[in-house]
């Protein structure tokens, strides 16, 4: 029996969880849970700390092993939980050598990690895309965000360890890479030459010929450097679907969450994507609920959904975080932040479903993530009437939608 891990929060976890079943399965442990948490919000610490509580419960004789950045910025916390045997810290669980020591608490001081290491991962269960972790860290201080005291300093891994590990994932089976980070935009400037996310994208293209289809994570939408807009504009691989970390759609609000942009300037974002390839799909991160926040400056938020055109949405209702500027500020009354939340995901299911109606009639290359159902290139979620095996890009005439889904027959 191989270790089982749970994994919360982002992409970039959810790679590391592949890292961390090679290492445990290298030291030896079978009997064991591995739960990979995230401190965005303090729900997902809550339910971090209910899935380590039912891990001991489903498993008595585990080795619960507690990891990710909610551990890494208080470990003593989750030490103190009876159910765990072993907190490591963020750096420390990539490590093969921490899986075989003893102890309870390996912690180190994720501020002074200066480099990221290579990881390489021979496949992602469940899975029929790829993650690929090519950035570690934030350098940046936004007032509500916890994640630069777990994750440190920004630092990048080098495009040559990049190819080839793509090369890898690639002769593995894998049809979709999806480039991954805390701070994905910022990749190459701790690097010599200090080369950009979109030469990145440029040469793995290039080098990587069987590789059919590139996707980004996340992208802060002042940090999209040149050389990325050009493949976005001529390169046919790399997926239509943009994802911009935004947060808010009023500039007093953006300048409270010490945001680097302006509602214009994400505003020109959206428009320049469109322009450049006509039919991409945008998605965002918006936060409700940000202390201050009077009606007006949310509806500014709620207003830039449709202004910019968005088809999906990430909403996070706000969750003051401890040691953040945020937390210190005017709180709004948690029930308010929950109805502007949901206003802001009923706006966003809304936008999705325009979306997906108006690429009824048309035919997609759809990804496919388990029996009857994938992904096309915009990310859109597709029910496909075939039996064919995940993993498999499927020619799709998309027919029908629902809400939250297209209908589609393979062509």
């Amino acid at each position: 029996m191989a270790a089982q891990i749970v994994t919360f929060g982002c992409r970039l976890n959810a790679f590391e969880s592949e890292v961390m079943r090679r290492h445990a399965a290298a030291a030896g442990l079978d009997d064991a849970v591995i739960v990979n948490t995230c401190a965005v919000t303090s729900e997902a610490e809550r339910q971090a700390r209910q899935a380590i509580r039912k891990a001991r419960r489903d498993h008595p004789t585990a080795r619960i092993v507690v990891t990710g950045c909610a551990a890494q910025i208080d470990p003593a916390r989750y030490a103190a939980m009876p159910e765990i045997d072993r907190v490591l810290g963020n750096a420390e669980k990539l490590k093969a050598e921490s899986w075989t020591g003893t102890g309870r608490i390996a912690v180190g001081d994720i501020m002074a990690v200066r480099e990221t290491a290579t990881h390489l991962v021979d496949g992602f269960a469940h899975r029929a895309r790829a993650f690929l972790e090519v950035q570690q860290g934030c350098d940046h201080r936004c007032t509500f965000c916890v994640i630069p005291l777990g994750r440190g300093p920004s630092r990048s891994v080098p495009a040559g360890a990049v190819v080839d590990q793509a090369r890898a994932l690639v002769a593995k089976g894998y049809r979709e890479l999806v480039l991954t980070g805390v701070d994905l935009t910022a990749y190459g400037a701790d690097l010599p030459g200090a080369p950009s996310l979109g030469s990145l994208a440029r040469r793995l293209l290039a080098l990587v010929p069987a590789l059919e289809r590139l996707r980004l994570s996340s992208l802060d939408p002042a940090e999209i450097d040149d050389a990325l807009w050009r493949v976005i504009a001529d390169e046919p691989r790399l997926m239509p679907h943009i994802h911009l970390s935004l947060q808010a759609g009023d500039d007093l609000i953006l300048k409270r969450m010490k945001r680097r942009h302006t509602r214009d300037q994400a505003l020109a974002v959206a428009r320049r994507a469109r322009d450049l390839r006509p039919g991409i799909a945008l998605g965002a991160d918006l936060i409700a609920g940000f202390p201050t926040e009077d009606e007006s400056m949310f509806a500014r938020s709620l207003d830039f959904i449709a202004e910019a055109g968005l088809d999906y949405l990430h909403v996070f209702p706000f969750s003051a975080r401890a040691n953040t500027p945020a937390a210190r500020m005017p709180q709004l009354p948690k029930a308010l932040v929950r109805e502007r939340a949901a206003r802001l995901r009923a706006a966003g299911a809304a936008a999705l479903e325009r979306a997906l109606r108006a690429r009824v009639g048309t035919e997609a290359q759809v990804l496919i993530e388990q029996p009857g159902f994938g992904r096309s290139e915009h990310y859109a979620p597709v029910t496909v009437a075939c039996d064919t095996v995940p993993g498999t890009i499927v020619r799709t005439h998309l027919t029908g939608t629902t809400a939250e889904r297209l209908i589609g027959v393979a062509a």
